[in-house]
């Protein structure tokens, strides 16, 4: 699939939950520089061929892909916005957010290895909405490869200050790394009890044959082991395949065997899962695979621990 707009009835034409989604993006590319959408084209990602991101994707284009289901509340997550725009960013997000109604909370960028971290991270908590950052570590292209361990790596001394200011002003981290650095964020993140962390996109678990999966579950069940971490049940897709139903419910098995029903949370990570599978299909999907949950546990994978972890206030009528 490539239309930014995808969507439809839930595969088997249940009703579907109520939704927190935890984890997209919206951009404005007459308003802001997105390199990696304005600047070259990148075809060594997870997604592929992504051309067909290149375009807006405002809060209109958002309202149109998640029709026919209940999104209540959404948290934001920084895009990758031209890093001299880190606090444009926000800025306009918190604008969209009075006119729209939403993102209700906002995760930013702000560089945690840098003289001025902490200087970004308090201008980042002027706007209201801002409950945690997003900064990816440096890491390697493969997972022969061995860890860099140098500048802007999860072992630089630097960056573990940066987690340190996160910690110290009360923001979260969301996690981004590919699987085979889930090891070394556990060992780094075990020094680091207090930070709530979001391990994003179910640890990208991209290899699917039965090694690549075992090397995947041996990090996932360091992340696992610490209980201040949290896991986004989004972003399933693999590069060069399309969107498997018995492959992703493998995965989302392994994570809740894992982490359990309370430490884990629906992203939808659009527009960028639009390129394999439209909202409603996707949330439809994600509930057949939590079938064996009682409905506390669904409604919290689905709407109440993202409420809880981004402090998001809602009535209860709201929901």
């Amino acid at each position: 699939m490539n239309s930014l707009t995808v969507c439809g009835a839930s595969p088997r034409g249940e009703v579907l939950p109520v939704v927190v989604d935890a984890h997209h993006h919206l951009w404005d590319l007459s308003a802001g520089r997105y390199p990696w959408l304005q600047d070259g084209y990148n075809a060594d990602t997870f997604m592929g061929d992504y051309t067909a991101l290149a375009r807006d994707f405002q809060h209109a284009h958002y309202a149109e892909a998640r029709r026919g289901v209940r999104v209540k509340a959404t948290v934001h997550i920084e895009a990758e916005r031209a890093r001299d725009e880190q606090l444009a960013e926000t800025r306009w997000l918190h604008q969209t957010a009075g006119l729209w109604g939403f993102p209700n909370a906002v995760v930013a960028h702000a560089w945690l290895d840098r003289p001025d971290s902490e200087d970004m991270l308090l201008a980042q908590l002027e706007f209201p909405l801002v409950r945690g950052i997003r900064c990816k570590p440096a890491t390697t292209g493969r997972p022969d490869l061995a860890p860099p361990g140098g500048p802007g790596s999860m072992r630089d001394p630097r960056w573990q200050d940066g987690l340190a200011l996160l910690d110290k002003h009360g923001l979260s981290l969301d996690l981004r790394v590919p699987y085979w650095h889930l090891a070394e964020a556990a060992d780094v993140l075990a020094g680091f009890p207090g930070l709530r962390v979001a391990l994003n996109h179910a640890g990208l678990p991209w290899d699917r044959s039965e090694d690549g999966l075992a090397h995947w579950r041996r990090g996932m069940a360091g992340l696992a082991a610490l209980p201040n971490v949290t896991v986004k049940l989004s972003e399933f897709g693999v590069r060069g395949r399309p969107w498997d139903y018995a492959s992703n419910a493998r995965v989302v098995a392994d994570v809740l065997a894992m982490f359990g029903p309370g430490r884990c949370m629906f992203g939808s990570n659009f527009p960028v899962a639009s390129l394999r599978i439209g909202y409603a299909p996707l949330v439809g999907n994600l509930r057949r695979m939590l079938d064996g949950l009682d409905e506390g546990q669904r409604d919290a994978v689905f709407h109440r621990n993202a409420l809880d972890f981004y402090r998001i206030a809602l009535t209860e009528s709201a929901l």
